[in-house]
């Protein structure tokens, strides 16, 4: 379980990345410090910044001024992608249809998953069946979520290798079977500000985001630099604010992740509360296993945790789709 931090940890992955294609980079001494320090953030806290990533400043920043701009469009310009059942749950949703806990979120978002083409994962995949739905306005919106997302889900598996060391694994413990083939989930959120009347739903409660733990293994947040609203939950129950840090990602562990882990890692409750006078956006990339990977703890983890496997066996798309279905208003 996640200690009493106080602060989030700033990992710098420079030594990580560059090392990323060596055999043994697990002997490297560079990625060995890397690798103790996602430990330890792995383990008391469950989130940590990166930096020293690699991706350019300049295309963070333009991801976010997209995303404000189409959230900006009027609400019939923005329902133009409609997400609902027949779309694969791909496309964008106004205030209040995204739910939490039974409770309606105080965002809106566009959600996009890797493409699902029929039949490609049987029944189980049949749901999410589907290509994302990008909008023509703006319009390079579609060009330049592509080329993020491609270096997106290539940052995350360098950080799994990372965390596959840490856990005493080999760097590519999580390829093949479990993640070699990785489904990837990225939500693009918009969060008016409280004083906001202009919405088209009236803002019933000051919850952006409820109180949740992610589904995969490693979610990376592409924030708002001049706004605090992403909250981290310690043992003590108190919320620790992740403050913005212009150039880093705020990265923290999914629920595939803590039963692979066998507990020794944790998916720590999160939420969003906005309180600030401005409109917010936030752009989340999720990193998955494969679709209709079986997830059970790691024998290394078993041995760490007593010999005992604490958590039980899921298959990933099932405790996805069993999520997605229950998430909307339709």
């Amino acid at each position: 379980m996640a200690s009493d931090f106080k602060t989030i940890p700033i990992i710098d992955i420079s030594p990580l990345l560059k090392k990323s294609d060596d055999p043994n980079m697990s002997e490297d001494k560079g990625v060995l410090e890397v690798c103790n320090l996602l430990d330890r953030a792995c383990k008391e806290a469950g989130f940590f910044y990166v930096k020293g990533h690699g991706i350019p400043d300049s295309l963070i920043n333009a991801v976010k001024d997209v995303t404000h701009d189409f959230f900006d469009l009027p609400y019939e310009e923005k329902n133009k992608i409609k997400l609902s059942a027949v779309t694969g749950y791909r496309g964008y949703q106004r205030i209040g249809e995204n739910i939490t806990l039974e409770v309606p979120d105080m965002h809106e978002a566009i959600d996009c998953y890797r493409e699902v083409t029929p039949g490609m994962y049987g029944a189980l995949g049949k749901s999410l069946e589907g290509s994302n739905m990008w909008p023509s306005n703006p319009s390079n919106f579609k060009l330049l979520m592509e080329e993020y997302l491609s270096l997106l889900i290539d940052l995350s598996r360098r950080i799994m290798q990372g965390i596959s060391i840490a856990l005493s694994g080999s760097p590519n413990m999580f390829e093949g079977e479990r993640a070699g083939d990785p489904f990837w989930v990225m939500r693009i959120i918009g969060y008016p500000a409280l004083s906001d009347s202009t919405n088209a739903m009236k803002l019933d409660n000051d919850i952006g985001c409820g109180a949740h733990t992610d589904y995969g293994l490693l979610t990376l947040v592409n924030q708002d630099d001049d706004i605090t609203a992403l909250q981290v939950r310690n043992r003590s129950g108190e919320w620790i604010s992740a403050v913005p840090i212009p150039g880093t990602f705020v990265c923290n562990i999914g629920d595939m992740l803590k039963i692979l882990s066998n507990g020794l890692y944790e998916s720590t409750l999160h939420r969003v509360i906005n309180s600030s006078p401005k409109y917010r956006v936030s752009v989340a990339f999720f990193l998955e296993p494969n679709f209709d990977a079986a997830i059970e703890p790691l024998e290394c983890c078993i041995q760490h945790t007593g010999g005992i496997a604490k958590l039980e066996r899921a298959v990933y798309g099932e405790h996805l789709v069993g999520k997605v279905l229950t998430n909307f208003i339709m």
